[in-house]
């Protein structure tokens, strides 16, 4: 099948998301579901010691805030880097189990995320769906803001955007100034990661509390816990 050719699932089908935390995933599950597949499952994959998102840095418990407010079960795995592949298809086997058919992913036009994920799926007898490929950058963000998401920035390139930018809310005055900043206005090379908090397909929005800014490997990143 070509991924291109179809980008949402068909009415009905069971799938999983691949669960960032992030507006890109989020948009994706956002789409799939109003094709009316049916989400079965947020599959997200942590850092060997459990306790933050290997994307995005963001906190277990924060994405289990997000997916209880979805109402969509979430399926927690970690893994080092070089196993990441395998423990990845082997979740996959077991919700493929449950009569889950396929996968949705969040990519725009990275060809090696697209080979990666029709490789896994393709393991486990699912077909990966990408409801947001080959758009366009500011439509996928201006769709994403009208339909009501909120979403802050929670991860950053430092030779690429500044400090002042964590924990900002994602809005159209901010994505003229990633444009200033000659960025993909989407990230998409890995400029800056997001956080989802609110939006249609959450039945409350979010309570965080900031707290402080990590370093590592030229990113910082903004640790936002649940309010107590």
């Amino acid at each position: 099948m070509n991924t291109k050719t179809k980008s949402v699932p068909d009415k009905n089908v069971r799938f999983f998301c691949s669960w960032s935390g992030g507006k890109d995933s989020c948009l994706a599950l956002h789409r799939a579901c109003q094709a009316g597949a049916k989400p079965t499952r947020l599959v997200t994959m942590l850092c060997e010691d459990g306790i933050r998102s290997r994307s995005h840095g963001i906190r277990r418990d924060v994405l289990e805030a997000q997916a209880s407010s979805m109402r969509i079960p979430l399926l927690i795995r970690g893994a080092t880097w070089s196993e990441y592949e395998s423990v990845f298809i082997s979740a996959l086997r077991e919700i493929r189990k449950e009569g889950i058919e396929a996968g949705v992913f969040g990519d725009i036009d990275f060809p090696p995320h697209l080979e990666w994920e029709e490789k896994v799926c393709a393991a486990t007898s699912m077909i990966a769906y990408l409801p947001l490929w080959e758009c366009s950058r500011l439509e996928l963000l201006d769709e994403f803001l009208s339909l009501g998401y909120k979403a802050v920035v929670v991860t950053l390139k430092e030779d690429k955007l500044g400090r002042e930018f964590l924990g900002k809310t994602i809005d159209r005055e901010v994505i003229k100034e990633f444009q200033k900043a000659g960025i993909d206005p989407c990230g998409e090379n890995g400029e800056y990661h997001t956080l989802v908090v609110d939006g249609p397909l959450f039945s409350r929005p979010l309570q965080l509390d900031e707290g402080g800014i990590s370093e590592n490997s030229g990113y910082c990143s903004l640790d936002l816990r649940l309010r107590c």
